[in-house]
């Protein structure tokens, strides 16, 4: 009974994650691909830079609410953890930007580290207006010149769990508010890793700017080693054939996708920094590309 319950475990363990869904409902998913190219836009104008993945200047949403970090240039490093090159995500909350460089980041609610090597957090609110600020900082907490733009989203009020609806009467309107609610939702608990900004058989154009999350470990660059964190790896699959193997062992957390139209399985892996194990199940899921975007 023991041996059949390890190789039921391992064997769970080695199935893929499921992938999230596209929106069940038809002016759910009509709505969701309307917001297709804000959320999958790719961006050359600054080589370094951290913003928000999931959340706009002026969003509403009701708390608790998911805040997504993107950082491209540089990559992810727990605190602590000395590598060029790399650093930590913080949220300042109601807060202005500090006024040196070289004095560290206190702890407060108003600054909010997330020295693990996070890629997301949950905050919990109160009603009302809120201004939020991403900043990356390196392994003493001494703030990088990344930041993000401030944004200021409006809490509602307390989150439930059923969505927000939409009224095909105000379609617009109400799209907007479902949309904004439905990408601060917080996901379930456990350990995961995720393409968070695209859906499972989601169609965009390319080139797409994919954007990796995970829940239960931290981003670690290789050449630094941490407990419980491992780098993202992608793989670009198009009827089983491998196209693209993206190594993002320098801890990054996004990439840029430029492939012709087609159907292509996406596979993310979070592994080791040693050794190359995959440390948690892939995440697999179908993207349909439907055309090419000149930049």
């Amino acid at each position: 009974m023991r041996n059949q319950t390890l190789l039921l475990a391992l064997a769970t363990f080695c199935t893929a994650a499921t992938a999230a869904p596209l929106p069940r409902g038809e002016l759910e998913r009509q709505c969701w691909q309307r917001y297709a190219r804000e959320r999958s836009r790719v961006d050359l104008r600054e080589p370094t830079a951290v913003n928000f993945s999931n959340l706009r200047h002026g969003y509403q949403v009701r708390s608790p609410f998911m805040v997504e970090f993107a950082v491209k240039g540089m990559g992810v490093v727990p605190a602590g953890k000395v590598l060029a090159g790399t650093g930590h995500h913080h949220i300042l909350v109601n807060t202005p930007l500090p006024p040196s460089v070289t004095d560290k980041l206190p702890f407060n609610d108003g600054h909010r580290h997330f020295g693990k090597g996070q890629t997301f957090a949950v905050l919990d609110l109160p009603p009302g207006e809120h201004r939020l600020r991403l900043l990356f900082a390196d392994h003493e907490h001494r703030p990088y010149f990344v930041f993000s733009p401030e944004i200021t989203v409006t809490v509602t009020g307390k989150r439930s769990a059923e969505p927000l609806k939409i009224d095909p009467a105000n379609f617009d309107a109400s799209c907007a508010a479902w949309y904004q609610d439905e990408v601060a939702r917080p996901r379930g608990p456990g350990e995961w890793v995720a393409i968070t900004n695209v859906r499972d058989g989601e169609s965009l154009v390319s080139p797409v700017s994919l954007r990796f999350g995970v829940d239960g470990y931290g981003v670690c660059a290789a050449g630094q080693k941490a407990d419980k964190t491992g780098h993202f790896a992608l793989d670009v699959l198009r009827e089983g054939k491998l196209q693209q193997a993206v190594d993002l062992s320098n801890g990054a957390t996004q990439a840029n996708l430029f492939v012709p139209p087609g159907s292509y399985q996406l596979r993310l892996r979070f592994v080791d920094g040693a050794t190359g194990r995959e440390l948690l199940p892939p995440a697999e899921q179908t993207l349909v590309v439907t055309g090419q975007d000149k930049l």
